[in-house]
């Protein structure tokens, strides 16, 4: 970036050196360095744009606008324009060298540039229309391609500047963020948005505007490490909780609910570290350890044992039943610590010695509502961070549960499964479509066959609005595409399918047990991807084309050197 340092050498402008503009570009030297002081009183922000090899643009917005150009002529120099409304003369400072400054009308300005600059970059930044006309009047025959937008000079800039202003710079605060332009805060005693929760020195430059001089040196120590921490958490934050005015009155919402019961208030990390404090519900822990986002941060390790949850909605028929055989396999998994079966079938539960004995607690919980929903209620008899949710019909077997697992483990903030989905965009109907078809890529993981933290039993069921819920019920359909919705939506990542395993239903269940069979299934659930986009305003399903396999999967060598065996036979 280029020195931008705040010095004049006390030369008073010389009106009468306009016509002298040319004869005096030869003192310059390539080396030369050009100075600007940038007084705090009369902007709203500074945009700080270039590289060392590139011409720097300060953008004041939006009464006052400050460019520099690169010239034709050699050597080199660099005007420094200046347009202000609150400036009645409307006079542009040109600093020609450290110790002459010419001040030109904007006419003369315009008409100077235009002459001899390369490249003129306009910024629409509330100029009045006298301004403007003569401005676009005058580069009408400047190539397009070289005019520049106020946004795209922000978002392919690195720090802002936000000075105090009429407004203490809320508004270019805030559009900085958007932008991921690391803020240079220089408004001493400015309460920033939120501050109470958010630490604000991990995503912005709190400087003093007492020292403004100071600010080149300061942005120019700041390492590509941390630059790219704080860039990152701008996006975050932006994201989390200014993005729209409903998150920004719903972060206010929870500040206070958290002022108020703070025996369950949220602590820092959770309102600073992804997903955010809207999605860390407080009512469930306010550790975060509980939480499947913050393992790596804390230095902690997921569980190392799972809970299996078995849906039922037929009843059992035999010992040789599908859903028997699923209970034997998972309970022969070393890391399975209990197994429980949600019994939301019309028949009677089925007595005791109808179940197959294991090795592992197996506990049956009768549904009471028996909706379609209710198999993501939080059961207090769920006691471990990792469930293994399952179809009654899925099929899988012991290898497969444990190889899942692992993978689970390292990405405990994700749905980690086998069934795998996608969606596209229907552009024909203006409406996003969802597919079973075998592709290289997929957004969803199916939870008839699938690992994920007990937490997001928690925020289905509190954070879901009921209308939502009550549609998954109706339909009894679309209760794990409005899983995977929910989860991609707070972490902002796709789940991870494992092995290429393609069939995960048992074939002998009956054509009139299975929920698939019916003719409207796939339909409604075209309809569920529509509605559960439109509650969200964007749709958070994000594609992936990675797929894990064990170590040495499909490898010519010997099957002892293999830890999951099995896998390669199914």
């Amino acid at each position: 970036m280029h020195s931008v340092c705040a010095e004049y050498d006390n030369i008073k402008p010389d009106k009468s050196t306009d016509n002298h503009l040319i004869e005096d570009s030869h003192h310059y030297t390539d080396s030369c360095q050009f100075q600007v002081k940038l007084l705090s009183a009369v902007m709203d922000s500074v945009l700080i744009s270039g590289e060392l090899d590139k011409p720097i643009t300060f953008v004041v917005d939006p009464s006052v606008c400050i460019c520099v150009y690169p010239f034709i002529l050699k050597p080199c120099w660099e005007p420094f324009e200046i347009f202000s409304e609150s400036d009645s003369k409307q006079q542009t400072e040109l600093s020609i060298t450290n110790n002459i400054f010419v001040c030109l009308s904007v006419r003369r300005a315009l008409q100077l540039y235009c002459i001899f600059c390369e490249i003129f970059c306009f910024l629409d930044s509330g100029l009045s229309s006298d301004i403007k006309g003569h401005i676009f009047h005058s580069v009408n025959r400047i190539d397009p391609s070289l005019l520049k937008l106020f946004s795209e000079l922000l978002h392919n800039s690195t720090f802002c500047l936000v000075p105090r202003g009429r407004r203490l710079g809320s508004f270019r605060f805030l559009e900085a963020l958007q932008a991921a332009c690391i803020p240079v805060i220089l408004s001493n005693g400015w309460e920033l948005p939120f501050s109470e929760v958010i630490d604000w020195r991990k995503a912005a430059i709190i400087g003093d505007e007492r020292l403004l001089l100071q600010v080149p040196s300061i942005t120019r120590s700041v390492g590509h490490d941390r630059i790219l921490a704080l860039r990152q958490q701008t996006q975050f934050l932006w994201d989390a909780y200014f993005s729209s005015i409903a998150k920004i009155v719903l972060t206010t919402l929870e500040i206070i609910q958290d002022r108020v019961d703070s025996l369950i208030s949220r602590n820092r990390l959770l309102w600073n570290s992804l997903p955010g404090g809207l999605y860390a519900l407080p009512q469930y822990s306010t550790d975060a350890a509980q939480f499947p986002f913050y393992y790596a941060l804390l230095g902690n390790s997921p569980s190392q044992q799972f809970t299996t949850v078995i849906h039922m909605v037929t009843p059992l028929q035999s010992q040789i039943s599908p859903v028997v055989k699923l209970i034997i396999a998972v309970a022969k998994s070393k890391f399975c610590a209990q197994i429980v079966v949600l019994w939301n079938c019309d028949k009677p539960l089925p007595p005791r010695n109808k179940w197959p004995s294991t090795s592992v607690p197996l506990t049956v919980i009768e549904g009471q509502t028996k909706t379609m929903s209710s198999r993501f209620f939080p059961h207090d008899a769920i006691i471990t961070d990792a469930v293994l949710s399952l179809d009654e019909d899925s099929v899988l077997s012991t290898n497969e549960v444990d190889f899942a697992f692992t993978v689970w483990q390292s990405f405990p903030e994700r749905i980690v499964g086998y069934p795998a989905r996608s969606h596209y965009w229907d552009s024909s109907r203006s409406r996003w479509g969802y597919t079973s078809k075998w592709t290289n890529e997929y957004s969803m993981v199916l939870t008839g066959a699938a690992f994920y933290h007990r937490y997001y039993h928690y925020l289905f069921t509190h954070y879901i609005p009921a209308s939502l819920l009550t549609m998954v019920d109706r339909m009894a359909n679309c209760e794990d595409i409005l899983m995977n919705f929910l989860v991609s939506a707070v972490t902002k990542q796709p789940p991870i399918k494992v092995t290429q395993k393609k069939q995960y239903k048992e074939t002998m269940m009956t054509q009139v047990s299975s929920r698939w069979a019916d003719p409207d299934h796939f339909a409604q659930r075209q309809s569920c991807m529509n509605a559960f986009s439109h509650w969200l305003g964007f749709m958070p399903l994000v594609h992936s084309q990675m797929r894990l396999d064990p170590v040495l999967f499909r490898d010519q060598v010997s099957i002892l050197r293999k830890k999951y065996r099995d896998i390669e036979r199914l």
